[in-house]
């Protein structure tokens, strides 16, 4: 079938991006679903940094590309031995696809799925395939196993997590990556009880959603710190029990305000600085958590006396920490409580047509998220 999707041909273009256009609105020809594999009618996408990182070949992926990797949809057809969703049904798509047989997968950790890494750096679908084609007949990669700057998109069974069809779809693409990366990473991988203080650093999406689920954890204290006067005032209206703006004083601010530092400090920023920083505001024998991903070249000095004697723990998290199939649920159930509003990231909507100068509006700075919808 014939889709429309937008296509990075070209890596490091000139900003604006609304004038060098990067990503160009093509009809592609989609191949049906093979097998353990899904067609999905895409009703939303969000954009992401990490889509941002691409276009600017911060991080090189093959090309040509079809973008995108938040999203939600409606199946609308499944390939061989796919017995758990039919058309009709609703779903998230995860950027990393998890084979459930690997050894990470099998110790519970889906994030760190060996085949899904190999296929997202191929650009490829999970079982190493590629169902995209241009008008000339050649190849266009996929983006983390989804490409959801489309109409539609053919992606694994493994990439997608089933949910209530009473959810908005415009809503439930969120959680695909902002809210599964941001909550994940404060409940997951740095396990905040209720009474800990807590400090962000980076108020984008994932940030602004670790600020979200920092409160819903019952954490005591909660700072927000970035550069943008805005996001810092969204941050407050959030529940931020205290801003920091970024700088040289940030790390002495954030620790007079919590009496020597941070139980946990979450870096979202994408930047060595501000992982410095995040360390720098974390009390001893407390926890520093990076989810940002700066440049792949990009390094870290570390005191290990400090590491040792202050027994400090350090840690990545990526997608979270999460398991998808039991994240996304709990996370939907959050929200729809109210104790999770992480609609009010949503900066605003917008057409595939504009998507290069939403792309100038997230490098500014001056987006959280911002949602494509194919359903409007």
């Amino acid at each position: 079938m014939q889709i429309t999707a937008a296509v990075l041909r070209h890596r490091g273009a000139a900003l604006p991006y609304a004038d060098s256009r990067p990503l160009t609105i093509e009809t592609l020809e989609l191949q049906p679903p093979g097998r353990d594999e899904v067609l999905v009618r895409i009703a939303a996408a969000g954009l992401c940094h990490s889509d941002l990182s691409v276009i600017s070949g911060q991080r090189p992926r093959p090309l040509p590309m079809a973008l995108g990797h938040e999203a939600a949809g409606v199946v609308e057809s499944v390939g061989d031995g796919v017995t758990d969703l039919v058309a009709g049904d609703h779903v998230v798509m995860v950027f990393v696809p998890s084979c459930g047989h690997c050894v990470p997968c099998a110790g519970g950790r889906p994030a760190l799925c060996e085949p899904g890494a190999v296929a997202n750096g191929a650009g490829t679908l999970l079982a190493g395939d590629i169902r995209l084609t241009d008008a000339d007949g050649a190849a266009v990669h996929h983006h983390l196993g989804c490409s959801a700057f489309a109409s539609h998109a053919v992606v694994s069974r493994r990439s997608l997590v089933k949910i209530d069809r009473d959810l908005p779809l415009h809503e439930a693409a969120l959680f695909g990556c902002a809210v599964l990366t941001g909550v994940g990473a404060v409940v997951n991988t740095a396990q905040v009880r209720a009474g800990q203080s807590v400090a962000v650093i980076g108020l984008g999406g994932v940030g602004l959603a670790a600020v979200l689920g920092a409160l819903a954890a019952g954490a005591a204290q909660v700072i927000a710190v970035d550069l943008n006067p805005e996001k810092l005032a969204l941050a407050r209206a959030l529940g931020a029990t205290a801003t920091v703006p970024s700088g040289p004083n940030a790390a002495a601010q954030v620790r007079s305000l919590s009496t020597g530092g941070c139980d946990v400090v979450l870096e979202m920023a994408g930047s060595i600085r501000a992982l410095e920083s995040a360390v720098a505001m974390t009390a001893r024998g407390g926890t520093t958590v990076t989810a940002g991903l700066p440049p792949p070249d990009a390094a870290l000095p570390v005191n290990i006396v400090s590491l040792v004697a202050e027994e400090r723990v350090l840690k990545g998290s990526y997608i979270g920490t999460c398991v998808p199939s039991r994240d996304i649920p709990r996370l939907v159930s959050l929200y729809r409580a109210g104790r999770l509003p992480v609609d009010r990231l949503v900066s605003g909507y917008l057409t595939l047509g504009s998507i290069n100068a939403a792309f100038d509006d997230l490098h500014a700075g001056s987006a959280v998220r911002q949602i494509i919808r194919f359903d409007a």
